[in-house]
């Protein structure tokens, strides 16, 4: 586990460097938007990592009221709190293609973005909520409802894509599979790993920290 741990950061930097080469050297030029659309093989793995680090926390916070598990309490905290920087990301290349594609920085009428907004601001408040309560079982409880909570609007969310009307968020991947050419569905799988990949290193890196903290505030306590 360890050696795995140890190389995440250069397995991430190899697949980024292959996914931007990809982006920019590989794949053919959109024949509707242009260049513009590149962006889309970083805004949708990025989106989808953001969905993956909520479900994430949400398995772990399962655990605390399932198992009574003290560390899940902190993994799914550090999960949570990976999902909110990815659904950043999320809005501002979202932002960002709509307006080069569709002349749009954001449009209120489209339920899809309204609700990745509404999942994004609902977990953004769950550190409120967490750090209201001192550290201990209850808060490990409350926080761990409050995700499982949460995770149920991640299907709304990524359903609401789905039966959009509006073509300001178009849907490429349907029943009949990925409506893309190979190349591109291929750069987007890479991209895609990119960023799991990414995740898999800011979790491990900060859960690390967090653990590192924790330990020196006991030690403090112990000293007091």
């Amino acid at each position: 586990m360890a050696t795995v741990k140890a190389a995440l950061p250069w397995v991430t930097a190899v697949l980024f460097a292959a996914a931007i080469a990809l982006i920019f050297f590989y794949v053919p030029t959109d024949a509707d938007q242009g260049f513009s659309q590149r962006i889309f093989y970083f805004h949708v793995p990025i989106a989808l990592t953001a969905y993956a680090c909520f479900g994430w926390g949400a398995w772990k916070a399962l655990r605390v009221l399932w198992k009574g598990d003290e560390q899940a309490d902190l993994e799914s905290y550090v999960a949570i709190h990976q999902g909110v920087v990815f659904g950043a990301l999320t809005l501002l290349t979202g932002s960002i293609w709509a307006r080069a594609s569709w002349g749009h920085w954001w449009l209120w009428s489209e339920d899809q973005l309204v609700l990745f907004l509404v999942l994004f601001l609902f977990y953004c408040a769950y550190f409120m909520l967490r750090f209201s309560v001192d550290a201990g079982p209850s808060r490990a409880n409350m926080s761990a409802v409050y995700a499982l909570f949460g995770v149920v609007l991640i299907p709304i969310s990524f359903l609401a894509i789905r039966l959009a009307k509006g073509l300001i968020h178009p849907v490429v991947f349907n029943l009949q599979g990925p409506q893309m050419a190979g190349s591109q569905f291929f750069t987007f799988c890479v991209a895609f790993a990119a960023m799991l990949s990414l995740f898999a290193t800011l979790y491990s890196v900060e859960l690390a920290g967090k653990r590192i903290d924790a330990h020196i505030r006991d030690l403090r306590h112990l000293l007091a």
